[in-house]
């Protein structure tokens, strides 16, 4: 059996394991366990999975931040056919138990060895160690209901959607989905043994899952990993770590150039690193630039969502693009941009970006009224994305048909005034949303965030900046500055946060 006709997530380890048990896979700051080292760690799990009777269809959670164990745990339960669940360490005690009770899981697990944050929620839910030292988890909970439907081969993970805009829901990721989505990222940036990627990104969200580890273990590639994210430990790992391939949702880069300025870098050392890669929310054109200005590489950009294992499209390696595309249709995946009544569009136009394929979910975990929302006659998935497609054959993202603003009759579409913000000297980041009025006109809101809090904003040139670059319909009623955006742990903006925090003052205005 080869990696490339592996069916299951655990195949791809088991493969590697068979031929290459020696070789460092994990570099963590501890030390480096090779593939033979992560396999111990994985038999130890898997037995006592089945020592308590987990089975395929079970769910086992894991309320965690990254580390080996994590890593051995979601492996282990490919092999006994269990369904990952993992749920962020660093969500509150109301979210965790909101979770717990949509999973439904048979098991909990918590990676009390390198989070403080899973450790407490382990003490509230009465967690023991488990036979895997640095894990610790719950009792067998007997209420909980295997799923024994045509399923329950097929799903690898349930992936929580991060709730931005309404409930969170549990997204089932097969195993065919996510090791087709592993070949594919291997194969655009041509990962191969001798790559490190760095990987603090959350295997508890697709882009880790998918992108980091299970593009890694098709590839060979080594991880260079960490339970969370610090600038200065990046730059450390790319001047002296070897790392190769760094990839991370936009507002990491974001931080990345607010270090570098705060430590007065202007060329950092990177004498490895030959790819870049963001993904998991909107690119500005300008924090694009600077990227590439300060760490001189192209930065690559994708489309995808946890609903489709993975990504899309992908900007092909080593392609300089001078604007935002999101990058061409990926093998295995079909797109059409289509009209409110479901009809394809011309390229060029914009409309709802539908998309079908190996990687599409089979449904939300038992919310049968939440899939039939967005499943459409031929198996298409609506995605809520509005886009088009380019000239040259890209897609472009331009917005959420939730987050569109109506205004005046116009439809407006935040992610427009978001990248005429972001252009203004002195703005970090910035949000836009829509308030309904009574008349049933929308409000436009805009939000930002300064590069240096020794700096405020200059409202009035801003001001003057966007009457220079939008039309009267697209400006801001009200800008307000903020410390900084709330987000998700994937690097999404969370613009019902913004609203509800600022919500006095603009009631107030």
């Amino acid at each position: 059996m080869s990696a490339e006709h592996s069916a299951r997530l655990h195949e791809l380890f088991d493969w590697r394991l068979a031929t290459d048990a020696d070789r460092p896979f994990l570099h963590t700051v501890d030390g480096i366990v090779t593939l033979g080292g992560l396999g111990a760690l994985v038999a130890t799990i898997e037995a006592e999975l089945r020592s308590e009777s987990v089975s395929p269809g079970d769910r086992v959670m894991a309320i965690a931040e990254n580390c080996v164990q994590h890593i051995a745990l979601i492996l282990a339960c490919s092999r006994v056919g269990a369904w990952s669940c993992g749920v962020n360490a660093r969500m509150s005690p109301g979210e965790i138990a909101g979770f717990v009770e949509k999973a439904d899981p048979t098991l909990i697990y918590f990676t009390t060895c390198v989070s403080d944050a899973a450790s407490g929620h382990a003490q509230t839910l009465n967690a023991t160690p488990s036979a895997l030292d640095g894990l610790h988890r719950t009792a067998r909970r007997d209420m909980a209901v295997a799923e024994t439907g045509p399923l329950r081969d097929e799903v690898a993970a349930v992936i929580f959607t991060s709730g931005t805009t309404g409930a969170s829901k549990g997204v089932l990721v097969s195993h065919a989905g996510l090791v087709h989505f592993g070949r594919i990222s291997a194969e655009s940036r041509h990962l191969g043994p001798d790559d490190l990627s760095y990987a603090y990104l959350p295997m508890t969200h697709i882009f880790g899952l998918g992108t980091v580890l299970a593009a890694s273990l098709y590839a060979g590639a080594g991880l260079v990993m960490r339970a969370r994210f610090d600038p200065a430990d990046v730059f450390s790992a790319l001047a002296h770590g070897g790392v190769t391939n760094l990839q991370g949702p936009p507002a990491m880069f974001a931080r990345l150039l607010s270090w570098l300025d705060e430590q007065r870098i202007t060329s950092p050392a990177c004498p490895a690193l030959r790819y870049l890669y963001t993904g998991a929310a909107p690119l500005d054109m300008t924090l694009k630039q600077a990227v590439e200005g300060r760490l001189g590489k192209p930065l690559h950009h994708g489309y995808g969502l946890s609903e489709y294992a993975g990504a899309l499209c992908l900007v092909r390696m080593g392609e300089q693009r001078q604007d935002t595309g999101a990058g061409y249709l990926v093998e295995g995946g079909e797109l059409q941009i289509t009209d409110s009544q479901g009809k394809p569009v011309p390229d060029g136009e914009r409309g709802e970006i539908w998309m079908r394929g190996v990687g599409l979910m089979p449904g939300y975990f038992r919310d049968a009224e939440a899939t039939s929302n967005v499943m459409k006659p031929g198996g298409w998935y609506a995605s809520g994305d509005i886009g088009y497609i380019g000239a040259d054959g890209a897609l472009f993202v331009v917005g959420r048909t939730k987050e569109m603003i109506i205004r005046s009759g116009f439809n407006v579409y935040p992610g427009e005034i978001e990248a005429v913000l972001m252009r203004f000297e002195g703005i970090r980041s910035a949000a836009v949303v829509g308030r309904r009025e009574p008349d049933g006109n929308e409000q436009i809101l805009a939000f930002v965030e300064a590069d240096s809090s020794e700096k405020p904003i200059d409202m009035n040139a801003l001001n003057r900046h966007l009457h220079e670059h939008l039309a009267a319909y697209k400006r801001p009623s009200l800008v307000t500055q903020v410390v900084s955006m709330p987000m998700t742990l994937s690097g999404k903006v969370l613009k019902r946060t913004l609203l509800e925090t600022y919500a006095h003052l603009l009631d107030a205005d």
